[in-house]
């Protein structure tokens, strides 16, 4: 097969023979090594061309054309073209369009096909058709014989390769059933696992149900017992305060001062005592959802005066100071006045109580925010403080800092726990900030009712000075305490 010349073309030969259909396949192969392409595209090409030069040869004036092009990319370029004839037979197209990147039949006169296949990045394209046209010079034709020794030795190649990539592939199956095994082992232990677990947390949630039912009914058989007792005792505990105030009226018979000295304890000690049990009586009533809030405009020059009056005597010594809003600066206020009327009682006695020098300050002031306007009333004392550790615990019924600050003022614990219980069932909320040594700040924000909003219903038979009451009437407030709740006020 000699070359042929063509402008369009590195190298061109002519095809007139089986001899040269070979040597065409010979010179794909060369031309796909010396480009480097891979040993599987080498065989492709070589196969491909071989199959299409077959399917061809008789045609007039057939030739094979070698070129470059660059398409993002470099390409290799085999071109066979012949004068008239029959177009290559689809079999053959197949065939080759299976083993190359694209193959295209152009029909007219002449006849073209055009194979392209890509060429790994090196060299420029310049060096590459160098080598191409050194690699595709004329030599010394092959005989039959050798190129189908050169077949063969192709074809061996090929089978060696397909077989280590076969094997490959078998143990690469075989890896992965050994993963899938782990993998669905793995599952059947997590579901395992899983289901053993799941059990336990039905298990822990049916026990967690039954002590939570065991403590509400332990819960409220503690209010029970606290109402019912509070209730039975109060009745004799007045009788022993009415009676000693009446042995000591200076009216009734004249006691000598042992007698006036013995009276006076008993009469302290029952008023104490009295103190305990309304106290004990209005926690149960607050936690049994018996206490409900009976709202109203409320005069707190009339509130605040009242406290002022009522706490001048608790002040333990001269270097303690109470001091109170300007009356003439309060702002109107729509809330239960009893309740409110303890909440600021507990907090100023329980700051006059701890506090030996300096003073007890409350400062009453409107903040406007998002979720509408509050009323803040801010209790502030210079007295022993609570470390941070005790600043929640504070809140326990019947909770005492321990120290030596607790000598000399009785107390039950209740204080505070039942000032933050009546600041939430208003709608609002406690706060408390203290430094040891320095002080307690705290905050009780009540929502600030519009007229309005109050329900109508029946009034609280007791003045705002009376905690012995213990008969409330309950009506439909609850609708008013649960709108404050959703306003919930800072800290709520």
């Amino acid at each position: 097969m000699k070359p042929v010349n063509s402008p369009a073309a590195l190298v061109t030969l002519g095809i007139n023979s089986a001899q040269d259909v070979f040597s065409l396949r010979r010179s794909g192969q060369l031309a796909a090594e010396t480009l480097r392409m891979e040993r599987q595209d080498q065989v492709r090409l070589a196969t491909a061309l071989s199959e299409l030069g077959r399917d061809r040869l008789g045609s007039t004036e057939l030739t094979a054309s070698f070129g470059l092009h660059e398409d993002g990319q470099t390409f290799l370029t085999v071109t066979l073209q012949w004068a008239h004839g029959l177009a290559p037979t689809e079999q053959a197209m197949q065939l080759a369009s299976r083993l190359l990147h694209r193959v295209r039949h152009l029909p007219g006169d002449p006849h073209r096909i055009v194979l392209e296949q890509p060429v790994p990045a090196g060299d420029g394209l310049a060096v590459h058709k160098e080598k191409l046209r050194d690699a595709l010079r004329p030599t010394a034709p092959a005989t039959m014989a050798e190129e189908l020794r050169a077949q063969t030795q192709d074809l061996i190649a090929t089978l060696e390769e397909t077989r280590a990539q076969r094997e490959e592939l078998r143990r690469l199956n075989e890896e992965l059933e050994e993963t899938n095994r782990g993998v669905l082992a793995l599952y059947t232990e997590l579901s395992q696992e899983l289901e053993t677990t799941n059990s336990g947390v039905v298990a822990l949630h049916t026990e967690l149900e039954d002590k939570s039912r065991q403590l509400r009914a332990a819960s409220e058989a503690k209010t029970r017992f606290w109402a019912n007792v509070s209730h039975e005792l109060r009745t004799p505990v007045n009788a022993v305060v009415a009676l000693s105030r009446l042995l000591l009226d200076p009216q009734s018979a004249r006691l000598d001062e042992d007698q006036h000295r013995q009276l006076s304890l008993i009469a302290s000690s029952g008023q104490t005592l009295l103190s305990l049990v309304n106290d004990l009586l209005d926690v149960a009533k607050a936690e049994s959802g018996q206490l409900e809030p009976q709202l109203a405009p409320v005069d707190l020059h009339m509130v605040i005066g009242q406290l002022g009056g009522a706490l001048a005597s608790t002040v333990r010594s001269e270097p303690v100071a109470l001091r109170l809003p300007p009356l003439a600066e309060l702002p109107a206020l729509v809330t239960d006045e009893v309740l409110l009327t303890r909440i600021l009682r507990n907090l100023l006695s329980n700051a006059l109580k701890f506090t030996t020098e300096g003073e007890v300050d409350l400062e009453v002031r409107t903040v406007k925010e998002q979720t509408g306007p509050w009323l803040s009333f801010t209790v502030t004392d210079t007295g022993v403080g609570i470390p941070l550790e005790e600043q929640q615990r504070v809140f326990e019924e019947f909770y005492q800092v321990p120290g030596p600050h607790q000598r000399g003022r009785p107390g039950t614990g209740l204080g505070l726990p039942y000032a933050r219980t009546l600041a939430q069932l208003l709608g609002g909320s406690m706060e408390l900030t203290s430094t040891p040594g320095r002080g307690t700040r705290v905050e009780v924000r009540l929502p600030d009712l519009d007229p309005s909003e109050i329900p109508v219903g029946p009034t609280r038979p007791e003045s705002h000075t009376d905690r012995s009451t213990d008969h409330l009437p309950q009506d439909g407030l609850h609708r008013v305490a649960s709108r404050g709740s959703e306003r919930k006020g800072p800290g709520a």
